[in-house]
């Protein structure tokens, strides 16, 4: 627990004991599910807590709006966090992947909470009203990304693309131009504790 509040303390995230608690809750449902439906390859507690807890709050403080779609969510990652910290939004968790969703659905009820709403579909053929943020994390390479989720996007929306390094080497997936209707805003350098790896965070915005 004091690993937890001490981590996202240090994300600009405090959070209480009884948050901390849910937390680690959704964290031990997740490794117990994890034994019969794979929805993660990371699945002891350490590695939960570093890799998917604190890793998912890291976002939170930029997130906009009370509308936010979490695409390509996983095992529910980072909307379940996000939404027990954040009940005054509301968050729609979409996946392709059916079995991670009934761990999302299933997550919810037992946490709670009531602002979470599970999506199965590919997010390209979605037509949606457009949302406040929208949010990923190691869902694709960027050109591709912001390609699937315009449709979900207007001047107004905020994207916010959880990446590791940046900027990408000249071979990476994420290097090139922006796809043309896109603007890179900001580029946050973010320092995850407990995790050894390099963490950005891209807001984007599409330009009219």
């Amino acid at each position: 627990m004091q690993q937890l509040c001490d981590g996202a303390a240090a994300l600009g995230v405090p959070i209480d004991a009884q948050q901390g608690a849910r937390l680690l809750q959704l964290g031990d449902e997740l490794i117990e599910w994890n034994q019969k439906v794979n929805l993660t390859a990371l699945d002891t507690p350490a590695l939960v807590l570093t890799h998917h807890l604190l890793d998912s709050l890291s976002v939170a403080p930029l997130i906009q709006g009370t509308r936010v779609a979490d695409v390509g969510t996983g095992g529910g990652f980072p909307g379940l966090p996000l939404a027990l910290l954040q009940p005054q939004r509301q968050f729609t968790l979409i996946d392709s992947v059916a079995k991670k969703l009934r761990f999302v659905d299933h997550a919810a009820q037992l946490l709670g909470l009531t602002n979470v709403q599970s999506l199965h579909a590919r997010v390209e053929a979605l037509q949606l009203p457009p949302f406040d943020t929208v949010v990923t994390r190691a869902f694709a390479p960027l050109p591709r990304l912001l390609h699937w989720v315009a449709p979900l996007c207007d001047a107004h929306t905020c994207v916010l693309a959880m990446k590791g390094r940046w900027p990408p080497l000249p071979d990476a997936d994420d290097a090139g131009a922006l796809p043309r209707g896109w603007r890179l805003e900001q580029v946050q350098a973010v320092t995850v504790p407990g995790l050894d790896a390099a963490r950005h965070i891209l807001t984007l915005r599409r330009v009219t």
